[in-house]
């Protein structure tokens, strides 16, 4: 889900980014990274300008999968909201947003920060 996140948001991770945010070691995240891509859920890239630099992707194979798997809980999501009124979802869409703009504010800001 990081992997993915970080692509939607249009910053994809590295693998030292992805090690850092699951707290692995850089050798077990590249063993965990060797068995997604044998099991054809990522694929590591090359990119830009600086070929050294590798970025993580997710593929097709892992979104499906992804999919079938959370779209139970997107109907039991849904049948959870039904009994909401319009204004009360509007509500509480924008409490969700605040909580998201708020999180997102925080990581860019934990990323940005030069580490000891």
């Amino acid at each position: 889900m990081l992997i993915t996140e970080a692509e939607q948001r249009g910053r994809p991770l590295t693998p030292a980014r992805l090690a850092e945010r699951v707290g692995l070691s850089p050798g077990a995240t590249s063993i965990l990274l060797g068995r997604l891509e044998k099991a054809g859920h990522v694929e590591r890239a090359r990119e830009g300008s600086d070929r050294r630099v590798v970025t993580l992707r997710s593929t097709t194979t892992i979104n499906a999968a992804a999919d079938a798997f959370f779209e139970p809980l997107h109907l039991q999501l849904g049948q959870a909201l039904g009994e909401f009124t319009t204004e009360q979802l509007a509500l509480i869409i924008r409490a969700a947003d605040n909580l998201r703009t708020t999180m997102e504010t925080y990581l860019r800001d934990c990323e940005s920060t030069p580490k000891d």
